[in-house]
C-alpha cells in the first residue's frame, strides 16, 4: 500500500491535524494481488456496511467478488436487494462494471455474491466431505453431534475459518471481503487452531476416545477395569445415554477433526501471507478507536497483514472558521433583549399603576400601550438557536479530532481513510455505492 506524504494543501495541515498516512482504497481493491480483505472493529461503526461496500466497488471496477457476512445483522442482504442470505453465495442484481477503460481495452465485466455464515449447515459440511458416507451419517444423526455443531462454544469462528478456506480454495473469486463478528470477538478466528487443538487434546476427549482406539475386547476391558469409576461418574452426571452419544461422536470424528485442524492451521497462515489485506473499522469515538487500537495491536503480534484504518461517521462543517466560542457569544447577544429591556423609560411605566387606579389588570395590560412586539424576535431567536447548534456541532468536531490524534499519536504508521457521516442509513446499493465513492475519495472532500 502506497502513502503518500501530507502537504500543507492537505485537510490535515489546513485544520491542525496530526497527519498520517492515506489508505488508498482503490489502489487496493484493483490490486490482482489482493485476494482476501477481512474487516474487523467493535460493534456498531458500520463494519457490514463497510464490507458490502468494498465488494460492491471491487465487482464494479471488473472483478469478481464475493463477501462473507458472520455478524447475524440482516442489513447486508438488504442493502443488497436479497430476501435473504445463507451458506451459499447469492449472485446480486444490478451491479455492473463501471470502470472508464481506457481506448482500445476491454474488460471482462465483474461479479458480485454474498453470503452469510450458517455456522451448523458449514459443520455439516466438513462432516460430509472428510468423511465417508456411513461415517457421515453416523455423525450427522448423533444428538452429541446435533448440540455441539449448534452451540458449542467457538463453532462460529471454528466454521468461518472452515468457510474461507474452502472459498479460497475453490479460486472461483479475484476477490473475498469477510464481515467479522462485532467487538474483540472479530479476531477470535485467529485463535480457532490453538483453541481448537486445546479442545482436541483436552482431558475429557482423551478419556472419552480411549477405549474407542484401543479397540476390540482390549477397549472393553480398558474402558470396565480402568474406566468403571470414572465413565460411573460422567454416566451420573450426563446421562448414560449422552455420555454414549458422546463417545460415539467422538470416536466418528477424530479423524474428521484432525483434519479441520490442519486446514485451519492452513488458513491461518493464508490470512498472513501476500494477498490478504485486514481492514480495521472504528468511529471518532473513545470506546470504538480503542477497540481499533487493541485490533491493530493484535494483528501485529499475529503477523497480519494490516493495511489501514476505516474512520466511520466523521463529522464535519463548512463554518469551521466560526469556533464554539463565537457561536455561543452571539447567541447571547441576539437572546439578551429578552431578558433585560433597555428601553427608557420602560420600567417607570410598568412599575406604576394604571391611569384608572386598578391593581387587578391582567398581563395583557400590564405591558405599557406604546410598546408593540418585536417583529425581529422570531429571527433573533431562530438565528441564536442556529449558533447553539453550531456551537455543538464544532465541539464534536474538536472532541473526534483529539480522539483521532490520540490514536495516531500511538499508531502514527497506520494508514487512515475518514469516512463522512451521512444523514441516513445505508438500505440500497445507491447507498453502498455512495459509501464506496466516500472510501475511494478519503478524507480529501469531507464537507
Amino acid at each position: 500500500m502506497s502513502q503518500e506524504p501530507q502537504t500543507a494543501a492537505d485537510p490535515d495541515a489546513r485544520s491542525g491535524r496530526s497527519p498520517a498516512p492515506t489508505l488508498h482504497v482503490d489502489a487496493l481493491l484493483d490490486d490482482p494481488e489482493t485476494r482476501i480483505v477481512v474487516c474487523c472493529g467493535s460493534g456498531g461503526v458500520g463494519k457490514t456496511t463497510t464490507a458490502a461496500a468494498l465488494a460492491l466497488r471491487a465487482a464494479e471496477r471488473g472483478r469478481k467478488v464475493v463477501v462473507l457476512t458472520i455478524d447475524p445483522a440482516k442489513r447486508l442482504a438488504q442493502s443488497m436487494g436479497i430476501d435473504s442470505l445463507d451458506n451459499v453465495p447469492r449472485r446480486v442484481k444490478g451491479t455492473e462494471d463501471r470502470r472508464a477503460e481506457a481506448p482500445g481495452e476491454s474488460a471482462e465485466p465483474g461479479e458480485l455474491h454474498a453470503m452469510m455464515l450458517d455456522m451448523k449447515r458449514t459443520f455439516d459440511e466438513v462432516v460430509e466431505t472428510h468423511a465417508d458416507p456411513e461415517r457421515a451419517a453416523q455423525i450427522l444423526a448423533n444428538p452429541f453431534y446435533q448440540t455441539v455443531s449448534g452451540g458449542f462454544a467457538g463453532t462460529q469462528e471454528y466454521m468461518a475459518m472452515e468457510k474461507l478456506g474452502q472459498l479460497r480454495a475453490k479460486d472461483e473469486w479475484d476477490l473475498i471481503v469477510v464481515d467479522t463478528p462485532p467487538s474483540r470477538n472479530a479476531l477470535d478466528f485467529l485463535d480457532a487452531p490453538k483453541r481448537l487443538g486445546s479442545f482436541l487434546d483436552g482431558k475429557l476427549i482423551r478419556l472419552l476416545t480411549a477405549p474407542a482406539k484401543l479397540g476390540g475386547r482390549a477397549g472393553m476391558a480398558f474402558l470396565n477395569v480402568g474406566m468403571s469409576m470414572m465413565t460411573g461418574t460422567l454416566g451420573k452426571i450426563l446421562g448414560g445415554q449422552l455420555l454414549k452419544d458422546a463417545q460415539t461422536f467422538v470416536s466418528a470424528m477424530d479423524t474428521t477433526f484432525g483434519g479441520f485442524r490442519t486446514r485451519a492451521d492452513a488458513t491461518f497462515k493464508l490470512l498472513q501471507a501476500p494477498g490478504t489485506a485486514f481492514l480495521v473499522v472504528a468511529a471518532p469515538e473513545r470506546d470504538a478507536l480503542r477497540e481499533a487500537a487493541y485490533f491493530v495491536e493484535r494483528l501485529a503480534a499475529e503477523k497480519m497483514p494490516l493495511v489501514g484504518l476505516v474512520l466511520n461517521r466523521v463529522h464535519g462543517s463548512g463554518a469551521t472558521r466560526l469556533s464554539a466560542e463565537r457561536a455561543l457569544t452571539a447567541a447571547e447577544n441576539l437572546a439578551e433583549p429578552g431578558i433585560v429591556d433597555q428601553t427608557d423609560g420602560n420600567a417607570d411605566v410598568r412599575n406604576s399603576p394604571e391611569t384608572d387606579g386598578s391593581s387587578d389588570s391582567g398581563p395583557e395590560d400590564s405591558r405599557p400601550a406604546d410598546t408593540a412586539p418585536d417583529p425581529d424576535r422570531p429571527v433573533d431567536e431562530l438565528t441564536a438557536g442556529l449558533l447553539r447548534l453550531h456551537a455543538e456541532r464544532m465541539r464534536l468536531l474538536a472532541r473526534e479530532q483529539r480522539t483521532r490524534d490520540r490514536f495516531i499519536g500511538h499508531h502514527p504508521e497506520v494508514a487512515i481513510v475518514e469516512v463522512p457521516a451521512l444523514p441516513g442509513d445505508v438500505h440500497d446499493l445507491t447507498g453502498l455505492r455512495d459509501i464506496g465513492d466516500r472510501l475511494a475519495a478519503g478524507h480529501t472532500e469531507l464537507s
